[in-house]
């Protein structure tokens, strides 16, 4: 299943066009290498996604078979590993 693809049905990120735009900009990276929305992802990968200030790590634990996935479904796909949210060097 491509990565934009499954960003949407893991909810990891609400829609697709939303996570196109996060790999062209290189936010999203699988097993810490910059990825495009095209690529293939495979269970066991780790996706790392940075939104401004917070990066959120998660583990492919399974690949559904269809392009929607219902919202309890979608819980079972993937485990986060970490969500931090960086503090400003700038801010005391």
């Amino acid at each position: 299943m491509r990565l934009d693809l499954f960003l949407k049905a893991s909810r990891l990120v609400l829609r697709r066009s939303v996570a196109k735009q996060l790999c062209d900009a290189g936010a999203v990276k699988i097993n810490g290498i910059a990825a495009r929305a095209s690529r293939e992802i495979a269970q066991g990968d780790e996706i790392s996604i940075r939104r401004g200030s917070r990066t959120t790590v998660a583990r492919v634990v399974a690949i559904p078979n269809t392009k929607q996935v219902s919202r309890a479904g979608a819980a079972s796909l993937v485990d986060v590993v970490s969500d931090v949210k960086e503090q400003d060097p700038l801010l005391p």
